[in-house]
């Protein structure tokens, strides 16, 4: 008899090899016929025109925090005329890849989740197969690029707007010029800042969607498997952002710098 703690290693080892097989046959349908354009296109605007309101205010509300606080903490090196490039290096390094990544995560990954774990449960996906059609290619696939490729737009316009709301709390509450705020923010980026800006999100937008998609084929247990299904793909999902950004950042810093 195998005990607790062997039964969930099992089926621990079990869940990662079904993710990577899963991966494995993502990327095999992305480069073979039959592609389901009109899919990836609907699903681009659903993922993401339909992010774009919460990744702005996330954007703008974490750049206004953020100036505010270390504002106050350059003030004590006399050095608050810098606040511009510690806005737009941290947003553009880090924060912004991976808090529009946690946003996504919780906004799409929960919504591919219930979508195909309510497909699965009610015998869709089965249906699909019987019609001849892939599910793989129909329903996982215009997902995953979609999240993967509108990842880094997405995270471009958080920080885009978390620059803004920099420069307006540094002008209205700190008293600094808009001109030296923005001569700061120029300064303090390199080119292996937007390159690091710009790689992380495309890794983690293909984690979120196939994450999403894996967990939401895997329901079942009728509409408690698919709330199950959903709270799982947040979870996982948030936290192989925060530990894939992890072993992405020195690697990133080793390539573009």
């Amino acid at each position: 008899m195998l005990s607790q703690a062997e039964r969930w290693i099992k089926a621990a080892i079990l869940e990662v090899q079904e993710f990577v097989q899963l991966v494995g046959a993502v990327f095999r349908a992305m480069v073979s016929p039959p592609y389901y354009r009109r899919d990836v296109i609907l699903q681009f605007e659903a993922i993401g025109i339909g992010s774009l309101m919460v990744v702005s205010l996330t954007g703008f509300f974490t750049g206004a925090a953020l100036a505010l606080q270390t504002g106050q903490t350059l003030d004590r090196f006399g050095a608050r005329t810098l606040v511009g490039q510690l806005v737009s290096a941290s947003m553009i390094r880090e924060l912004g890849p991976v808090l529009t990544a946690l946003m996504l995560a919780g906004r799409v990954g929960s919504g591919i989740a219930a979508e195909l774990g309510s497909m699965a449960v009610t015998d869709q996906i089965n249906a699909l197969r019987a019609l001849g059609t892939d599910p793989l290619r129909k329903l996982v696939v215009p997902r995953v690029l979609a999240v993967t490729l509108m990842a880094p737009v997405l995270t471009v316009i958080a920080d885009t707007f978390a620059i803004v709301a920099g420069w307006l709390i540094s002008v209205t509450n700190l008293g600094v010029g808009s001109s030296t705020y923005w001569t700061a923010v120029l300064e303090g980026l390199y080119l292996g800042d937007a390159w690091q800006g710009i790689i992380k999100p495309f890794v983690l937008g293909f984690v979120i969607g196939t994450i999403g998609c894996h967990v939401g084929l895997r329901t079942s247990g009728g509409t408690q498997g698919v709330g199950r299904s959903t709270t799982n793909a947040v979870v996982v999902a948030s936290v192989l952002v925060i530990a894939v950004d992890f072993f992405l950042t020195p690697l990133l810093m080793r390539v573009v710098y």
